[in-house]
């Protein structure tokens, strides 16, 4: 596999997540949702001139080497009017981003990338955009009830239907290295015995067909940058497959890059809830220097991995946040 080459700069703005913090104070590469707001032109605060919040999470990524910028979207949210409302307001530069990354295949991280789509076609001239996609994450998913029942969840577009909208489906289950310099992981293979994925979850292949269990989300996969002289930061935008494993993963893929970095939902809510303390644990095992929790990782694992490794390490993430790592 081709090695990501090493990039001087990491811009990370959070466009999508579940929570909204704009008061507390944050470390000094981090730039709080009011601030970046005011930059871009906010001159009164009010309830319309602020970002939403929502289930989901989708980050606008940006890195730079050799006086280059490359910017590339990772996940959409869950819907079209959180994109549509946070990206303006953010200034967020929508003509800039030259690929998407769905990281798996449920609505929370799918539901607002058509919307994304139509803004950047919008903003770069009308020239399609690439949309990376694994071949699992198309079938109707579900979670098992307490009653034996079904509840269904909102299908993610097939690759034609993605076309029609203006993307340009890549749909692979191997690495590949995008924007130059931004690793696609492959599947996530099962390294420890206490991440079993999503429980309860199941799929069926139509809508006759029988829902068959579908807890390891095989379709899932993280990306990763190499930050020159310190690092790998690893984005992970759900980790059904257990952050550990995910950590795993990208340790093994680039052996000889120490792990700098670790952002996204780390799924820890929930009916994950259980695995909490293993999950501190083992974290403590790959020498990170920095975990942002966001998404679906949840206040009890926030709260835990805090009072394990401080707040100098553990740094929530919140919709408006822009993190900018430098080397």
């Amino acid at each position: 596999m081709q090695a990501p080459r090493p990039v001087d700069r990491i811009e990370v703005t959070v466009l999508v997540d579940n929570v909204t913090d704009a008061l507390s104070s944050t470390p000094s590469f981090v730039t709080r949702e009011w601030t970046r707001l005011q930059r871009v032109g906010m001159k009164r605060s009010s309830g319309g001139a602020i970002c939403c919040a929502n289930h989901g999470l989708s980050l606008v990524i940006a890195v730079e080497a050799d006086g280059e910028r490359r910017t590339i979207l990772f996940d959409g949210g869950p819907v079209d009017y959180a994109v549509e409302r946070n990206g303006p307001r953010l200034g967020v530069d929508f003509g800039a981003i030259e690929a998407m990354v769905l990281s798996h295949g449920h609505w929370d991280h799918a539901g607002g990338l058509p919307k994304a789509i139509e803004m950047v076609r919008a903003a770069n001239g009308g020239h399609a955009v690439p949309l990376h996609l694994h071949p699992g994450m198309f079938r109707e998913r579900g979670g098992r009830q307490p009653d034996g029942g079904v509840l269904p969840m909102d299908r993610v577009p097939a690759p034609a239907e993605w076309a029609a909208m203006g993307a340009e489906p890549q749909v692979s289950r191997e690495p590949a290295v995008i924007a130059g310099h931004v690793l696609v992981s492959g599947e996530i293979p099962r390294v420890t015995d206490y991440e079993t994925g999503l429980p309860g979850q199941v799929s069926r292949a139509s809508d006759n067909a029988p829902w068959q269990a579908d807890e390891w989300l095989a379709d899932e996969r993280f990306i990763a940058v190499h930050l020159r002289g310190k690092g790998l930061v690893v984005f992970s935008a759900c980790s059904h497959c257990g952050i550990v494993n995910v950590l795993h993963e990208a340790r093994r893929l680039m052996p000889e890059i120490p792990l700098l970095a670790v952002m996204g939902g780390f799924h820890l809510s929930g009916t994950n809830e259980g695995i909490i303390p293993r999950t501190v644990i083992d974290l403590g095992g790959f020498g990170l220097r920095w975990m942002f929790p966001s998404h679906c990782t949840g206040w009890r694992a926030v709260n835990a991995l805090e009072r394990a490794y401080g707040e100098d390490v553990v740094v929530p993430g919140a919709v408006g946040k822009t993190f900018v790592l430098e080397a």
